[in-house]
Protein backbone atom coordinates (compact mmCIF):
# COMPACT_ATOMS: atom_id res chain seq x y z
CA UNK A 1 0.00 0.00 0.00
CA UNK A 2 1.59 3.31 -1.14
CA UNK A 3 2.01 6.00 1.57
CA UNK A 4 1.64 2.89 4.70
CA UNK A 5 4.63 1.66 6.39
CA UNK A 6 5.13 -0.26 9.24
CA UNK A 7 5.49 3.21 11.45
CA UNK A 8 2.41 4.68 10.76
CA UNK A 9 0.51 1.79 11.67
CA UNK A 10 2.28 1.73 15.18
CA UNK A 11 1.53 5.43 15.49
CA UNK A 12 -2.02 5.52 15.09
CA UNK A 13 -1.64 2.65 17.90
CA UNK A 14 -0.21 4.87 20.07
CA UNK A 15 -2.17 7.89 19.52
CA UNK A 16 -5.09 5.45 20.33
CA UNK A 17 -3.57 4.62 23.43
CA UNK A 18 -3.08 8.26 24.54
CA UNK A 19 -7.11 8.89 23.43
CA UNK A 20 -8.10 6.82 26.16
CA UNK A 21 -5.24 7.68 28.50
CA UNK A 22 -6.88 11.25 27.94
CA UNK A 23 -10.44 10.64 28.91
CA UNK A 24 -9.42 8.73 31.85
CA UNK A 25 -7.45 11.40 33.28
CA UNK A 26 -10.27 13.63 32.67
CA UNK A 27 -12.66 11.13 34.00
CA UNK A 28 -10.39 11.32 36.87
CA UNK A 29 -10.30 14.63 37.42
CA UNK A 30 -14.35 15.23 37.01
CA UNK A 31 -14.75 12.67 39.81
CA UNK A 32 -11.80 14.57 41.83
CA UNK A 33 -13.90 17.59 41.22
CA UNK A 34 -17.34 16.32 42.12
CA UNK A 35 -15.99 15.14 45.34
CA UNK A 36 -14.52 18.46 46.29
CA UNK A 37 -17.53 20.33 45.18
CA UNK A 38 -19.49 18.07 47.52
CA UNK A 39 -17.64 18.08 50.32
CA UNK A 40 -17.58 21.63 50.48
CA UNK A 41 -21.03 22.08 50.23
CA UNK A 42 -21.46 19.58 53.17
CA UNK A 43 -19.42 21.58 54.66
CA UNK A 44 -21.27 24.97 53.91
CA UNK A 45 -24.68 23.30 54.92
CA UNK A 46 -23.59 22.25 57.94
CA UNK A 47 -22.06 25.43 59.29
CA UNK A 48 -25.41 26.67 58.27
CA UNK A 49 -27.37 24.27 60.13
CA UNK A 50 -24.66 24.36 63.20
CA UNK A 51 -24.88 28.23 64.23
CA UNK A 52 -25.50 29.16 67.97
CA UNK A 53 -29.53 29.79 68.45
CA UNK A 54 -29.82 33.58 67.85
CA UNK A 55 -30.19 34.78 71.32
CA UNK A 56 -33.80 35.45 72.87
CA UNK A 57 -35.47 38.47 72.57
CA UNK A 58 -35.44 40.18 76.15
CA UNK A 59 -37.23 43.32 75.94
CA UNK A 60 -40.72 43.39 74.24
CA UNK A 61 -44.08 44.77 74.60
CA UNK A 62 -47.09 42.68 75.43
CA UNK A 63 -49.66 42.39 73.25
CA UNK A 64 -52.51 44.13 74.43
CA UNK A 65 -54.36 42.68 77.54
CA UNK A 66 -51.52 40.00 77.55
CA UNK A 67 -48.46 39.09 80.07
CA UNK A 68 -44.76 39.14 78.65
CA UNK A 69 -43.23 36.71 80.90
CA UNK A 70 -39.72 36.40 79.43
CA UNK A 71 -37.42 33.59 79.69
CA UNK A 72 -34.29 35.06 80.95
CA UNK A 73 -31.31 33.90 83.07
CA UNK A 74 -31.93 35.39 86.12
CA UNK A 75 -29.10 38.00 86.68
CA UNK A 76 -28.81 41.73 88.76
CA UNK A 77 -28.56 42.34 92.22
CA UNK A 78 -31.91 40.89 94.46
CA UNK A 79 -33.93 44.30 95.90
CA UNK A 80 -36.21 42.43 97.57
CA UNK A 81 -38.69 38.98 98.38
CA UNK A 82 -42.03 38.95 98.71
CA UNK A 83 -43.40 35.41 100.65
CA UNK A 84 -46.88 33.83 100.08
CA UNK A 85 -49.43 31.98 101.78
CA UNK A 86 -49.51 28.57 100.60
CA UNK A 87 -51.95 28.22 97.72
CA UNK A 88 -52.48 32.27 97.45
CA UNK A 89 -51.53 34.89 94.90
CA UNK A 90 -52.59 38.20 97.19
CA UNK A 91 -49.69 40.07 98.28
CA UNK A 92 -49.66 39.72 101.79
CA UNK A 93 -49.10 42.39 104.81
CA UNK A 94 -45.66 42.42 105.63
CA UNK A 95 -44.54 43.74 101.90
CA UNK A 96 -43.72 47.41 103.22
CA UNK A 97 -39.87 47.00 103.56
CA UNK A 98 -39.41 44.54 100.18
CA UNK A 99 -41.41 46.95 97.62
CA UNK A 100 -40.08 49.83 99.36
CA UNK A 101 -36.19 48.65 98.64
CA UNK A 102 -37.50 47.97 95.36
CA UNK A 103 -38.66 51.38 94.59
CA UNK A 104 -35.67 52.99 96.17
CA UNK A 105 -33.60 50.69 94.13
CA UNK A 106 -35.38 51.18 90.73
CA UNK A 107 -35.57 55.05 91.12
CA UNK A 108 -31.64 55.22 91.79
CA UNK A 109 -30.77 53.83 88.60
CA UNK A 110 -32.95 54.96 85.86
CA UNK A 111 -31.19 52.51 83.10
CA UNK A 112 -32.07 49.51 84.99
CA UNK A 113 -35.80 47.44 85.29
CA UNK A 114 -37.33 45.15 87.67
CA UNK A 115 -37.20 41.75 86.82
CA UNK A 116 -40.08 39.85 89.23
CA UNK A 117 -39.69 35.99 89.19
CA UNK A 118 -41.88 34.01 91.16
CA UNK A 119 -40.84 30.96 92.32
CA UNK A 120 -43.17 27.51 93.72
CA UNK A 121 -42.72 24.80 95.65
CA UNK A 122 -42.05 20.94 94.59
CA UNK A 123 -46.05 20.08 95.58
CA UNK A 124 -49.18 19.68 94.42
CA UNK A 125 -49.53 19.98 89.99
CA UNK A 126 -46.65 21.73 88.72
CA UNK A 127 -48.78 23.22 85.51
CA UNK A 128 -51.23 25.03 88.59
CA UNK A 129 -48.19 25.79 90.48
CA UNK A 130 -46.59 27.81 87.81
CA UNK A 131 -49.59 30.04 86.78
CA UNK A 132 -49.74 30.51 90.71
CA UNK A 133 -46.07 31.74 90.74
CA UNK A 134 -47.19 34.18 88.00
CA UNK A 135 -50.47 35.49 89.59
CA UNK A 136 -48.11 36.25 92.54
CA UNK A 137 -45.92 38.25 90.46
CA UNK A 138 -48.12 39.79 89.00
CA UNK A 139 -49.76 40.49 92.01
CA UNK A 140 -45.71 42.67 92.99
CA UNK A 141 -46.19 44.58 89.66
CA UNK A 142 -49.15 45.95 90.48
CA UNK A 143 -48.38 46.89 94.10
CA UNK A 144 -44.79 48.43 92.80
CA UNK A 145 -47.13 50.84 89.95
CA UNK A 146 -49.33 51.28 92.85
CA UNK A 147 -46.25 52.93 93.94
CA UNK A 148 -45.12 54.51 91.18
CA UNK A 149 -42.62 52.27 89.09
CA UNK A 150 -43.86 52.72 85.47
CA UNK A 151 -45.00 49.68 83.75
CA UNK A 152 -42.31 49.69 81.11
CA UNK A 153 -39.75 49.38 84.10
CA UNK A 154 -41.45 46.18 85.50
CA UNK A 155 -41.04 42.85 83.34
CA UNK A 156 -41.85 39.78 84.34
CA UNK A 157 -39.79 36.65 84.27
CA UNK A 158 -40.81 33.06 83.83
CA UNK A 159 -42.17 30.59 87.05
CA UNK A 160 -39.72 28.92 88.52
CA UNK A 161 -39.32 25.60 91.03
CA UNK A 162 -37.29 25.89 93.73
CA UNK A 163 -36.19 22.36 94.55
CA UNK A 164 -37.38 20.43 97.65
CA UNK A 165 -34.12 20.87 99.94
CA UNK A 166 -34.89 23.87 101.27
CA UNK A 167 -38.07 25.16 103.42
CA UNK A 168 -41.39 25.48 101.69
CA UNK A 169 -42.07 28.90 102.92
CA UNK A 170 -39.09 30.13 101.16
CA UNK A 171 -40.16 28.72 97.78
CA UNK A 172 -43.35 30.33 97.52
CA UNK A 173 -42.22 33.96 96.67
CA UNK A 174 -41.54 36.69 94.17
CA UNK A 175 -37.65 37.95 93.76
CA UNK A 176 -37.65 41.61 92.58
CA UNK A 177 -34.21 41.79 91.07
CA UNK A 178 -32.83 45.35 89.36
CA UNK A 179 -31.29 44.34 86.12
CA UNK A 180 -30.33 45.66 82.84
CA UNK A 181 -32.28 45.11 79.90
CA UNK A 182 -31.56 46.09 76.53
Amino acid sequence: MPGFDKHSKGNNMLDDHDEGARIGVWVALGVVAMLLFGLIAGLVIRSTHHRAPAPKAVAMAPAAGADAVLDIPLAGDIVGKVYFEVGKAELPADTAKPLGDALAAVSADSAKKLVLSGFHDASGDPAKNAELAKERAKSVREALKARGVAAERIVLRKPEQTTAEGPADEARRVEIRLVTLP
